[in-house]
């Protein structure tokens, strides 16, 4: 069945029932789940429908324009290349810390057949991973509903227990100045697991590089290696300082 006929089934599904399921997609359509996802990423690109974890919901026009899974799919394409590419830095019986940024949240799909432990401040990332081979800590803390993660105080000490072999996060823009985000809890998070993990591994699309945002909470040191899509110029200048680049 070509994608066109898949559309208009899913979209036929959604308007009985107002939310679809991936696995019974999968069933009913005699494809692989993969295709599935891909197929319910390029409708929400579209705006036809909403993103959810382990399905879609009926797009409503009166809805906030914002959640969550909604930012986790744009530029999907390029967050799972820099994911695919991640996840063969992370052997089997790692620690690892993943941060709540949406494309962090991507790299589940393809970590979840590895017998590793992850630590996290997010909610969708324990919920994409709970069936999984991955072993699970939840970082405890003040819960943040926009971005559906712990924070602050609490949640900093929470992960200073902890020591990981390999730190993956994402940032609000990158530049030679530094890394950046858009509030403070934000960087107070990311800042704690740099400190302590081993090796830090920044997942960073090309919208993210050369732009600068609210707070300039670090300078480049801390990165070891950076996986991107963008062709800036300013990758040279952050393998001059010593960063490891992988292109995908």
């Amino acid at each position: 069945m070509n994608f066109q006929k898949r559309k208009r089934f899913i979209l036929d599904e959604l308007n009985k029932h107002g939310e679809v399921d991936v696995k019974k997609l999968a069933t009913d359509l005699s494809i692989s789940e993969i295709t599935i996802r891909r197929d319910l990423n390029n409708l929400a690109d579209k705006g036809l429908l909403f993103r959810t974890h382990g399905g879609a919901s009926k797009a409503d026009p009166l809805a906030l324009p914002y959640t969550f899974t909604n930012k986790a799919i744009q530029n999907a394409e390029a967050k799972d290349a820099i994911c695919c590419e991640a996840a063969k830095l992370i052997d089997d019986g790692d620690i690892i810390f993943m941060d709540c940024g949406s494309t962090v949240f991507r790299l589940c799909q393809f970590i979840a057949n590895k017998r590793i432990r992850v630590v996290t401040n997010s909610l969708p990332i324990i919920m994409e991973l709970q069936k999984s081979l991955v072993s699970l800590n939840i970082i405890g803390g003040e819960y943040d509903a926009k971005r559906q993660a712990m924070h602050g105080l609490i949640t900093n000490r929470h992960i200073s227990f902890y020591k990981a072999d390999k730190a993956f996060i994402g940032v609000d823009g990158m530049s030679a100045n530094g890394l950046f985000a858009n509030t403070e809890l934000e960087a107070s998070i990311t800042t704690a697991f740099i400190n302590n993990s081993a090796k830090t591994i920044l997942l960073c699309d090309d919208s993210k590089i050369g732009k600068e945002s609210y707070l300039n909470f670090a300078t480049l040191n801390p990165i070891n290696t950076l996986i991107t899509n963008s062709n800036s110029p300013e990758i040279a200048f952050y393998k001059e300082q010593g960063m490891e680049i992988i292109k995908v």
